[in-house]
């Protein structure tokens, strides 16, 4: 397969995929084998762009064949297709989940057609390689969420809903506000093009522009203090779709800051990335102490998302290729963990019927299987060595420290603790202490086999790459080497 096919592929499937699911929305079975189809498809097209990528192949394509500036382009290098390999992967678990009695609740005709949807936003988004077109992406995104926060029709989904498109709806608005200013200060929207044009700008105007666009994309991250509809709307939605907007959503936003603001429109001017590590700093701590308040463990885990984008955004503040792979790696570290963490939090209420921790215990006797699984991800989000968070972390610790940034160093490891506190609280209400004596008997019906494979499989990715770590940092290492603004 040529290399523009290929790259194409990782677009197509997951829309087609999104279209035929949604034709076949009365019939669910084909519709279940339609999907099943296409999120392995997908995961086989990512794993080749990367092999492809991981040789340090970029891999242009622009549909039409049009000349350079004029079509629709997309180029895939070392860190747009790290992050399209690891969300296919995470895409075929919440698949995989979902299709297990443990995800009944997130059944419904058009849940698979937004939830591919969503997938192609995400792909299109780190493929991209044209300012506007990273828009459109992020509106894609922006639709399909607002269906799928929607498409039960409660009231407290319909609430979320509300919240999730106030807030996004800004950053949106603002997103675009800086490609049209963008575009009107240097008559450029791709990235190529755009590097080479915008050093002709104005530094007082690139400032401007640079804090516009930073401003968007944070909303979009769910940094401090724009993060709180994050925990106001993603704990309605059922356990696969909101794993996948947790590993997800908030890193695209993350990823578009490191390739606009570390390689497309760099170098970052020095007060824009003091700011942003002071805002990584705060977002850090009110996410985990938003997390060490609650006891619904959605909102518990909600409040985590919005912690660890502060490491990343750290690390993309310190401004340095070791700071960019540091950054890499946490995303992808992360995105495991994190929405792994969700699917296990879905395969507790399933068991015992309630996401309290003071309405839950004994699981560790009941379900020591389900301990262990949880103690992997749980521990990994903490940075417990072997695991894939405590290299993230040392690396984002290391490249802190070699640029000085001590403050920033000791804050990362203060959170670290308080996050050890959350996990531990989830372990010792849900797993160690007794169970309730009026927490009632739960009997699940079908078959929960899909829904431990996607979580198995998570864990054993997330140990793996504690295990054996040396691959991917040489590879988030060589991608940090080839942006271009460090």
């Amino acid at each position: 397969m040529k290399a523009d096919w290929l790259t194409a592929s990782i677009l197509l499937l997951p829309l087609a995929t999104a279209a035929g699911t949604a034709l076949l929305a009365r019939r669910p079975r084909p519709q279940q084998a339609l999907s099943f189809i296409g999120s392995v498809g997908f995961v086989l097209c990512a794993l080749a762009v990367l092999a492809r990528s991981a040789q340090g192949e970029v891999q242009p394509l622009s549909f039409g064949n049009w000349p350079a500036g004029m079509g629709i382009g997309f180029a895939l290098d070392r860190l747009g297709s790290a992050l399209v390999a690891v969300a296919a992967v995470l895409g075929l678990a919440c698949f995989a989940f979902l299709a297990s009695t443990a995800g009944q609740s997130a059944r419904g005709p058009m849940v698979l057609p937004l939830m591919h949807g969503t997938l192609a936003g995400v792909a299109g988004a780190f493929a991209t390689a044209d300012l506007f077109n990273l828009y459109v992406w992020f509106e894609l995104m922006l639709i399909c969420a607002l269906g799928l926060l929607a498409v039960g029709g409660r009231r407290d989904q319909l609430d979320a809903c509300f919240r999730y498109l106030g807030m996004n709806l800004v950053g949106t608005l603002l997103l675009l506000l800086a490609v049209g200013l963008i575009y009107a200060a240097t008559g450029q929207l791709g990235y190529a093009a755009l590097t080479t044009a915008w050093p002709a700008v104005a530094p007082e105007v690139r400032t401007v522009l640079l804090a516009m666009l930073g401003l968007a994309l944070l909303l979009k991250s769910a940094a401090f203090p724009l993060a709180a509809w994050l925990p106001a709307a993603y704990p309605s939605l059922p356990a696969p779709v909101l794993a996948l907007f947790a590993g997800l959503l908030t890193k695209v936003g993350v990823y578009a800051l490191l390739r606009l603001l570390g390689d497309v429109l760099a170098p970052l001017p020095g007060p824009l990335l003091e700011a942003l590590g002071w805002i990584a700093v705060a977002t850090m701590a009110s996410g985990v102490l938003g997390a060490a308040y609650h006891w619904d463990l959605r909102r518990i885990l909600a409040f985590h998302i919005i912690s660890q984008i502060g490491y990343i955004l750290l690390a993309v503040a310190l401004g340095s290729p070791a700071g960019d792979a540091a950054a890499l790696f946490y995303t992808v570290h992360h995105i495991l963990v994190k929405a792994n963490l969700f699917l296990i939090a879905g395969m507790i209420a399933t068991l015992t019927g309630s996401h309290d921790l003071r309405r839950i215990g004994g699981l560790a006797r009941a379900r020591p299987g389900l301990a262990l699984l949880f103690a992997i991800p749980a521990l990994s989000l903490v940075g417990i060595p072997p695991l894939s968070g405590f290299w993230a972390k040392l690396l984002v610790l290391q490249a802190a420290l070699a640029a000085d940034r001590y403050v920033w160093a000791a804050a990362a490891l203060l959170v670290s603790l308080l996050t050890l506190y959350s996990m531990m609280k989830i372990w010792m209400e849900a797993f160690w202490k007794p169970r309730p004596e009026a927490a009632p008997e739960i009997a699940v019906a079908g078959s929960l086999a899909p829904a431990w494979g996607a979580i198995g499989g998570l864990a054993a990715l997330t140990a793996g790459l504690g295990l054996a770590p040396d691959a991917l940092v040489t590879f988030a290492q060589a991608a940090a080497l080839s942006l271009g603004g460090r």
